[in-house]
Parts: structure tokens; C-alpha cells; sequence
């Protein structure tokens, strides 16, 4: 097994890859928000990090991208928020930024370790 596989960072790496995936959504969403008829889409981000925590192999598949529900349609169709769309882009990236802290924090250890091993 290699280091890279330990269970930290394989959650750490789905965390971001659905991470930059709601991101890459959340973007859509705003560019789409004069589009007639477009519908809000986003990941279920709790259930894909569950699954990922339950030990199921998140490695082949992508998040499911699912419709928003709830939200009000304007007439033309569309029923983008541009508040809800803003708050989750800084929502998604105070977690990436978070996210990478901690795999800096988890290499600085594995550096440390290096270093101490070879005096």
C-alpha cells in the first residue's frame, strides 16, 4: 500500500474533487442566469462525501449532478438565484481553501518525518 493511499488523503482527494466539481456547477449556474428555461444543478455534496466515508470506490465515478428543488421559477423558466449561486461560491471556496490547509498540514508532517529519519 502506498502512503498516498492512506484513508486521510483519499477522503481528502474526493473532498476536493467534489469540490471543484460543485464549483465548476455553481459557475454554470450564474453564467446560465439569463438563459430561458435553465434549471439550477448542483451536487448532493454531504451524500457524495458519506459514500466516500463509507469506503465505497468514488474513484471511477463522478458526482451525481441533480436538479435543485424549491426554487422559484422566474417566467421565462429559469429559476437561478443569483444570492443562493454567490453564497455557494464562497461557500465552495472557503472549503477548498480549508481543504488544502490541511493537506499542506498532513505534507509538512510527512516532511518532518523525512527529515528526522535521516539524522
Amino acid at each position: 500500500m502506498s502512503w498516498m493511499n492512506t484513508p486521510q488523503f483519499m477522503m481528502l482527494e474526493r473532498f476536493l474533487d467534489v469540490n471543484a466539481m460543485r464549483q465548476t456547477l455553481v459557475t454554470t449556474n450564474l453564467a446560465n442566469v439569463d438563459t430561458p428555461g435553465y434549471h439550477t444543478r448542483d451536487v448532493d455534496f454531504q451524500g457524495e462525501l458519506a459514500r466516500a466515508a463509507m469506503g465505497a470506490d468514488t474513484s471511477l465515478t463522478s458526482p451525481f449532478v441533480l436538479p435543485v428543488p424549491g426554487l422559484i421559477s422566474r417566467p421565462d423558466g429559469n429559476n437561478v438565484s443569483v444570492d443562493r449561486e454567490s453564497l455557494l461560491l464562497a461557500e465552495v471556496q472557503l472549503q477548498f481553501k480549508a481543504a488544502t490547509a490541511i493537506l499542506r498540514a498532513e505534507f509538512a508532517q510527512l516532511n518532518t518525518a523525512i527529515k528526522e529519519g535521516q539524522s
